[in-house]
């Protein structure tokens, strides 16, 4: 890869852009001077971001879970740009509850959105990736997919299943001069968690207390080690997981 290929902007799709961590990925790549595509449901949570941007930013309303619907997205982001560089899978939602009465729908909903979605935007997104050059994939795993954690059996399990899929295709894409790699976030503030703890499903207060910086991270925080990964800077890197969690899986502390 040429130094010159380095320099030139990138052209980014974001699932799940319009909020959270996606959006601080969306806002981090523009301000670099990047193309950013984010795809996300037309009605979802968050507000679009790109004002004054110049024709680099696309919003396209797409359903992860919908293997069809994601193919049509990204070809119309192929389509207007030519090709695109990166793919960033951060769609996400949540449906705690006890495993005991998990409805099926809520534990398909789950799997759907996050492992398949995350599938599907590969998929489409490999005629583009495979003739960029410098193309890097890089998905959202969570602590959760590293850690037992009650009534979130399907969102642990899903989030397992990406960090397999990551290195999976890592390995078999590599050839094509695709990096694949993942990011597992600790708690991060987001209008997600908001809701979470708004509805009684989530307190902070003991999280923040085993975590050894003793706070949520930043959107921005998360997107910086995503950009990292998805950058040349990141070149050799493929297969790997990014844990950005303040600590919180290390911490021994309780031990002593």
């Amino acid at each position: 890869m040429s130094t010159e290929n380095h320099r030139q902007p990138l052209g980014a799709v974001i699932t799940g852009g319009r909020s959270g961590i996606g959006r601080a990925c969306a806002e981090a790549l523009l301000g670099r001077g990047h193309r950013v595509a984010v795809l996300d449901l037309p009605d979802g949570p968050g507000t679009a971001t790109g004002s004054g941007t110049q024709g680099r930013f696309l919003q396209l309303g797409c359903d992860v879970s919908d293997r069809e619907a994601v193919a049509e997205a990204l070809a119309t982001v192929h389509d207007r740009w030519g090709g695109f560089d990166v793919l960033i899978n951060s769609a996400g939602i949540a449906r705690p509850g006890p495993s005991q009465t998990l409805p099926a729908q809520d534990w398909e909903l789950m799997v759907n959105v996050h492992l398949s979605g995350t599938m599907w935007a590969c998929q489409a997104a490999f005629p583009a990736l495979s003739a960029s050059g410098r193309a890097a994939i890089v998905n959202l795993s969570s602590v959760a997919g590293r850690m037992g954690m009650p009534h979130r059996a399907s969102y642990n399990a899903a989030k397992a299943g990406i960090e397999g899929l990551t290195r999976s295709l890592a390995v078999e894409w590599a050839p094509h001069g695709i990096r694949c790699n993942a990011v597992a976030p600790g708690y991060v503030e987001t209008s997600f968690t908001e809701a979470l703890a708004e509805a009684g499903q989530l307190d902070k207060r003991p999280i923040i207390q085993r975590t050894p910086l003793r706070r949520f991270a930043r959107p921005a925080e998360i997107a910086e080690a995503i950009l990292f990964l998805a950058s040349p800077a990141a070149s050799f890197v493929t297969g790997h997981t990014l844990v950005a969690d303040g600590g919180l899986t290390v911490d021994g502390a309780w031990y002593g």
